[in-house]
């Protein structure tokens, strides 16, 4: 038998401005890097939901799906010292993560280290049927992507973030034959509402409250709160006594 021959390894180098040296990177005309077109066609799929052409080149970026394989490897491009994630799991039915990356200096960040963090949830509500069995990877698979993307400036959506399947879901019955309100909304509205409940609080109050602090977006119902906003109203009514 012949002897198998040893690979190679060649360590990567990049250059003061951190960039990898062999790359072909691709710049925007003020000297950034666009990420955008660094991703491979091979990563870029068409959205069947938006569109029947099957030629890429012709496809704008809200008619694409990046595969997540072009993530990471724009992010092993990018470069990076850590990825941390925060799991928490609001209901049982509901999982949201929070992934934090520290990304390497480069000259577009002037030579500073920079930390950027993204939040990805999963509920029954906004997944497949398949993926209602991994909501904990999905949530975590959607805290990665939207960190890149949002990191690099990335308007095009990933797999990840897609739900593939409009099937109904039934949430869990409570041991009353009534089925609640909050059960009807997706969480984590339904976490607010509940939360709402338990202290007396009136839609009215929570606008008002908003109002106040210099919130202007018109909010008619729950749902028409940013989830970030969400998070923080759940645990301020917590404090509450």
């Amino acid at each position: 038998m012949a002897p198998r021959k040893k690979a190679k390894f060649e360590v990567l180098k990049r250059t003061d401005g951190g960039l990898i040296e062999g790359v072909d990177y691709i710049f925007n005309e003020d000297n950034t890097i666009d990420w955008r077109a660094m991703v491979k066609s091979e990563y870029l799929v068409p959205d069947r939901s938006k569109t029947s052409e099957t030629d890429i080149t012709k496809l704008a970026d809200n008619q694409l799906i990046i595969l997540i394989g072009g993530i990471k490897e724009l992010a092993q491009i990018r470069g990076y010292t850590s990825v941390k994630y925060n799991v928490t799991c609001p209901s049982p039915e509901y999982v949201v993560t929070s992934c934090t990356i520290d990304w390497i200096p480069n000259y577009e960040t002037e030579g500073k280290a920079v930390t950027f963090s993204s939040v990805g949830d999963a509920s029954p509500h906004n997944t497949n049927s398949f993926a209602r069995n991994f909501l904990g990877p999905i949530a975590e698979n959607r805290a990665f992507v939207r960190c890149v993307r949002n990191f690099l400036k990335i308007n095009i959506v990933t797999r990840e973030e897609l739900k593939e399947s409009e099937a109904s879901f039934t949430p869990r019955q409570s041991t009353s034959d009534e089925v609640s309100d909050s059960e009807t909304l997706a969480p984590p509205y339904n976490l607010l509402d509940a939360a709402m409940k338990t202290k007396s609080i009136s839609l009215a109050n929570v606008k008002k409250r908003l109002s106040d602090e210099g919130y202007e977006k018109a909010i008619n119902e729950l749902e028409d709160i940013p989830k970030v906003k969400v998070f923080e109203l759940i645990e301020r009514i917590k404090k509450i006594t």
